[in-house]
C-alpha cells in the first residue's frame, strides 16, 4: 500500500494521524504542504479523492480567510484552488491518500485514517 500525508507537524491531529499510518506497518510519503505547497492542480485533485468540494477542505478559522479580502466564491472549486495555493495554511489537514486506490480522508479525528488502511 502506498499511502501518502498532507502533514503540518505542529498539528497533534496530524501528528496522531501519521502514527497511526506508521503503526499499522505503513511508511507514508509525507508532503509538508507548508514548507511545499500545492498548486491549483493538485489541491482539485485531492478534492476530487476525497469526494467532496474544495470548500469542505477549507480551514475557515485561519486569519488569511477570516481576513481575506481577495477570496473567491466558495462555489468556484477553481478560483478557490487559485486561492489556496497562495494561502497554504487553509488547506484542512492531515489529508491521507491511498495512492493504490485514488481514496483520500481528512484524519479529523485521526481514526478516520482507519478506513483507509482497512
Amino acid at each position: 500500500m502506498t499511502v501518502t500525508i498532507y502533514h503540518n507537524p505542529r498539528c497533534s491531529k496530524s501528528r496522531q494521524t501519521l502514527k497511526l499510518i506508521q503503526d499499522a506497518g505503513i511508511e507514508p510519503r509525507i508532503v509538508s504542504y507548508l514548507a511545499d505547497p500545492l498548486d491549483a492542480a493538485e489541491l482539485l485533485d485531492l478534492s476530487q479523492k476525497l469526494g467532496l468540494p474544495l470548500s469542505a477542505v477549507l480551514r475557515r478559522g485561519e486569519s488569511e480567510f477570516k481576513d481575506s479580502t481577495d477570496l473567491p466564491s466558495l462555489d468556484d472549486d477553481k478560483a478557490l484552488a487559485g486561492w489556496m495555493a497562495r494561502h497554504p495554511i487553509t488547506l484542512e489537514r492531515p489529508i491521507v491518500v491511498d495512492e493504490d486506490s485514488g481514496r483520500a480522508v481528512i484524519g479529523r479525528p485521526p481514526e478516520n485514517v482507519l478506513t483507509l488502511l482497512g
